[in-house]
């Protein structure tokens, strides 16, 4: 049986190039195999109408590793990111309007037109959670101790992180359980009074999250959304030059750039395993290509319930991994625009602050509450909440002059759903319902909208792998995160097949384009080859 490569990595998403990066940059022969015909997986640019390039799933940046950035030098591989300012803009049905904006002093300007006490607060709040990012941050790039089937190195491990989190403080270490369990409404409700500020910050606690507001767990969710720092301060999100997919292709020239070599149209349909060891892959036209690695960057589910033989692994195991909760909720609607959505409560003639701006439909946090009971109960929401952004605004790369993109999260709409099925009339359906609340505040959005893309949690899954229409490769809750993830006792990037590793989102530190799982995993991996 010919050793060809020493990795082969399953999946050409931004985590698996990290991981392909690195390896080759340590000088292992890499092959990345991509089903699809284009590379970046969830993190991807694509023409969907003449001259119009569209981020098709994940929109904006904040996350991706500032090491991770300059390690593979990827702005001399085509990476630039332009800072979003302002950062939000949420419209009120009363006609009032919130902006958030990266110059502290003007954004308490905004608050304080709603709460002059909130106002006097925000910055003591804004202190307290980066000193959680912070710690939380410290852990992005480690790989997590195991809890059962420890070893000494765990156990000192958990003594280290014991002492680091022991260094928080009373106060902050109070605060850090709060927000890992805890949610977003009640955190929010112990901090501000105005319910427009609250409504605003809440909608990072639920965004790409299976619940709502007062769902349990959804207030880690919003730490999560203001770690990061790869627009240049902690927090601040942008937008690519080039879209999403402009991250997932600079990465695939660094790692090129090294030896790797990369496929698309290359579908893996079977890890082969051989006396407990992984030792290569089956294409679907039936080509077998060996290495002395595996590494996939899938989804935990389809890695165990798919691409292994159930055979090859313990019941008990398979069993976990079925158990492991990946539940989409949302839908992506990307439009072509003639011109630009007029809001009624800050009108515009042309480019105006709205546009520059993550721009929110969702007026109350009751409102998201009830969206979310749609959704717990089977069916898309009556009323969406929806997260909306005008990459054009900056970028004028990716659309036709004079011409606009806008890209909407719309919530929540559940993969799983109570007698029916995702059909295109049910999915159109939904988009009207979404463009229907988005005119509510921006009345011209229908006269200048050319093309409408809509990909349901269905599509997600059937058309870009993600598992059940999860973004995150899985839930993100306190039981799926750190030494949790995916399982206990396979936190490490490791899995029970030998020579077969994890490297996509469904393994530490979880979701969003970060790159730090696919580096994580190049480590543990270069490790295992030194040893």
């Amino acid at each position: 049986m010919p050793i060809t490569y020493d990795a082969i990595i399953i999946g050409g998403g931004h985590n698996g190039l990290v991981t392909a990066a690195y390896l080759a940059r340590a000088g292992k022969k890499v092959l990345v195999l991509e089903r699809r015909a284009v590379l970046g997986g969830a993190c991807v640019t694509e023409e969907v109408w003449p001259g119009f390039k569209v981020s098709s799933l994940s929109y904006l940046c904040s996350l991706m590793q500032p090491r991770i950035i300059q390690e593979l030098e990827l702005a001399r591989y085509g990476y630039h990111i332009y800072p979003k300012d302002p950062s939000f803009f949420t419209a009120f049905p009363d006609g009032r309007h919130m902006f958030f904006f990266q110059d502290q002093k003007k954004t308490l300007e905004q608050i304080a037109k709603f709460s002059k006490r909130d106002a006097e607060y925000f910055s003591r709040y804004e202190a307290e959670l980066e000193h959680l990012a912070e710690w939380v941050e410290s852990l992005l790039l480690e790989t997590p101790p195991n809890i059962v089937q420890r070893k000494v190195s765990d156990l000192i491990a958990l003594g280290k992180i014991g002492l680091r989190t022991a260094k928080l403080g009373d106060a902050n270490l109070v605060r850090m359980v709060k927000i890992m369990t805890q949610s977003v409404r009640d955190f929010l409700d112990e901090r501000f009074e105005s319910e427009e500020i609250k409504t605003t910050l809440a909608t990072d606690g639920v965004i790409g999250t299976n619940g709502g507001p007062s769902t349990p767990g959804t207030a880690y969710i919003l730490l999560h959304h203001i770690m990061g720092g790869a627009a240049g301060a902690r927090g601040l999100w942008g937008f690519i030059r080039g879209g999403m997919g402009a991250i997932s292709q600079s990465i695939a020239a660094s790692a090129q750039a090294h030896g790797a070599s990369i496929r698309t149209e290359a579908d893996v349909q079977k890890i082969i395993v051989k006396d407990g060891k992984a030792t290569g892959v089956v294409l679907h036209d039936g080509e077998e290509i060996y290495a002395k690695r595996i590494i996939s960057n899938a989804d935990p589910k389809r890695t165990f319930l798919h691409l292994v033989e159930a055979q090859q692994l313990a019941p008990e195991f398979r069993s976990q991994i079925t158990n492991f909760k990946s539940h989409g909720s949302a839908v992506k609607i990307n439009l072509a625009l003639d011109g630009l959505p007029n809001f009624t409560a800050f009108p515009t003639e042309g480019l105006g602050l709205p546009h520059k701006t993550t721009m929110h439909v969702c007026p109350s946090m009751d409102y998201i509450d009830r969206a979310w009971d749609d959704a717990a109960e089977g069916r898309p929401a009556t009323n969406p909440m929806l997260e909306c952004t005008i990459p054009t605004a900056y970028d004028d790369s990716i659309a036709p002059p004079g011409k606009h993109i806008m890209c909407i999260f719309a919530q929540f709409a559940p993969y799983k759903l109570k007698n029916a099925e995702w059909t295109n009339e049910l999915k159109d359906q939904f988009a009207d319902r979404c463009l229907d609340a988005l005119a509510e505040y921006a009345p011209n959005i229908r006269d200048i909208m050319l093309h409408r893309q809509v990909i349901s949690p269905f599509d997600m899954e059937r058309e870009y792998g993600l598992t059940g229409g999860s973004i995150f490769h899985g839930d993100m809750g306190l039981d799926q995160l750190f030494f949790m993830r995916p399982v206990a006792g396979w936190a490490k990037f490791r899995t029970p097949v030998q020579n077969l590793y994890l490297c996509g989102s469904g393994t530490h530190p979880g979701g969003g384009v970060m790159g730090a799982p696919g580096f994580n995993a190049a480590r543990e991996i270069l490790k295992d080859f030194s040893g």
